[in-house]
């Protein structure tokens, strides 16, 4: 597929990108090029090839959640401007 200076302003026009009249005979090649490059890739026969999910291989190391008491309730609220013994207290900010 050759690409002509119509079909680089359509697609500089659907990246939303400007280009000058200029540009266009210098983008032309450039652009054959890797149209020619992907035609060549094409080629390759890729049936025996994985579909790639991650880059690596590395899976996730799960983990039990263990629940344990890093600071007391009592250090927890120590800075709250407002606390009852167990909650922070906050202004009501839905109205019914």
């Amino acid at each position: 597929m050759n690409l002509d200076a119509k079909t680089i302003h359509k697609i500089a026009d659907l990246a939303r990108i400007h280009i000058d009249e200029k540009e266009v005979e210098t983008l032309i090649p450039e652009m054959n090029k890797i149209l020619s490059f992907m035609e060549k890739l094409n080629e390759l026969d890729t049936s025996a090839v994985k579909p790639l999910v991650y880059m690596n291989e590395a899976t996730n190391v799960w983990r039990e959640d263990v629940v344990k008491q890093e600071i007391s309730t009592a250090d927890g609220l120590e800075n709250a401007a407002k606390h009852t013994d167990e909650f922070f207290m906050v202004p009501k900010i839905i109205e019914k």
